[in-house]
């Protein structure tokens, strides 16, 4: 069942980042689709962690709240180069705790901090995340957790 899905979302994928339909194009696809699902099936990498099958129906609602916050992160650096005064911006590195307990859970919250304009994760560990923010209210409002929730009732139900 993994590798049938998988092999059709490559497809998918396949088909949204070419956007051909000719017939030797779509044949040359399926071919270059089914020679990535032998190897990556010979290779044994088709497990939880390297193809999260289980997240793909929560993947839409997390796109959605991402986007939503890259879009605030966006009108929140705009204005503050904008509207530009000495207090504007405080870059700070602030140290937060994970949330999340598996390592995809991990890698899918330090993305997302980076993904948003304004912090960038600096340093992951098993507990921690090391993160630069270029203001203060965006280190409060990590510390405070409501993304790593927000991630972890998404995406993971830990």
């Amino acid at each position: 069942m993994k590798t049938v899905s998988f092999a059709a979302l490559l497809f998918v994928f396949w088909l949204f980042l070419s956007g051909y339909f000719a017939p030797l194009l779509l044949l040359l696809g399926l071919a270059s689709v089914a020679l990535t699902v032998f190897l990556s099936k010979r290779m044994n990498v088709i497990d939880n962690e390297s193809y999260p099958l289980h997240l793909s129906l929560k993947l839409p609602a997390f796109f959605i709240y991402i986007f939503n916050e890259i879009i605030k992160a966006n009108i929140d650096v705009i204005r503050r180069i904008l509207i530009w005064n000495e207090h504007s911006i405080s870059p700070q590195l602030v140290d937060i705790p994970v949330l999340q307990k598996t390592d995809l859970g991990r890698v899918i919250y330090a993305n997302a901090i980076t993904l948003t304009p304004g912090t960038v994760t600096v340093e992951l560990t098993r507990d921690t995340i090391t993160i630069h923010t270029l203001t203060a209210e965006a280190a409060e409002e990590l510390t405070e957790g409501s993304m790593a929730k927000e991630i972890s009732s998404r995406v993971f139900e830990e």
